[in-house]
């Protein structure tokens, strides 16, 4: 039996795979991205770095219980970098999806187009078939 290819849809491997969720769960976890690029979401880790970061430094006093549980600044920034993390993965993702839907759109215009000619001119197309035939 042959192993499936990487650019095979089917291989589980694929980007179609990855972007397209099949299970419940995969479609559920589909959202964390979602969530974690939104703008609300980037606007408050914002504001909780302003808070946690900015203010200690231009001196007002942040309570210690505040920064345990807001976290410090490498955790805020980490969080702001996997915001643009995801937001980047699903600008990937969206425009693959809508530049295989142009490629099919080409394809199938081309293929009209081949049938059209085919059948105004059916002459010069049995000549390209009696051609083909020959170099072969």
């Amino acid at each position: 039996m042959a192993e499936p290819q990487p650019d095979d849809p089917a291989s589980p491997s694929s980007l179609t795979a990855l972007a397209e969720p099949t299970s419940r769960m995969d479609r559920i976890l589909q959202f964390v991205p979602r969530a974690l690029s939104s703008k609300t979401h980037v606007l408050l880790l914002m504001l909780l770095g302003i808070y946690l970061v900015l203010l200690p430094i231009v001196g007002v006093a942040v309570s210690s219980k505040a920064e345990l549980i807001g976290g410090n600044y490498t955790n805020v920034t980490s969080d702001v970098g996997a915001c643009i993390a995801a937001g980047g993965t699903l600008h990937l993702i969206r425009q693959g999806r809508r530049r295989g839907r142009l490629e099919q759109e080409r394809l199938d215009l081309t293929r009209d187009v081949h049938r059209l000619l085919r059948h105004v001119h059916p002459e010069a197309a049995s000549m390209l078939d009696l051609s083909a035939k020959d170099g072969s």
